[in-house]
């Protein structure tokens, strides 16, 4: 089981609901997901990122094929508009 986690923090605070909403939609269209849920910060600390991204996948080949798919690749470009940095950490359980 591979664990896939991003955090964002967005130039703007109040686009995080669209960003909630635009990667829970990845769910029902890559199939390779087995799981995915998305938090918007609300502690709101010099450390905190606005957006976290959780999603398990099978294996590191399903976390391959989300990153490659066509779907997985037209949410990128609006990510980088409305954020200022990402950090991502995958791992294996």
């Amino acid at each position: 089981m591979i664990k896939h986690i991003v955090m964002w923090t967005l130039q703007d605070k109040n686009d995080a609901p669209m960003v909630k909403k635009t990667l829970e939609d990845l769910k029902g269209k890559v199939p390779s997901i087995i799981d995915i849920e998305v938090g918007i910060d609300f502690s709101a600390t010099d450390a905190s990122a606005d957006v976290v991204l959780y999603s398990t996948f099978e294996n590191r080949d399903d976390l391959n094929a989300y990153v490659a798919h066509p779907d997985h690749q037209a949410v990128i470009p609006m990510m980088q508009r409305v954020t200022t940095s990402r950090k991502v950490v995958d791992y294996e359980i």
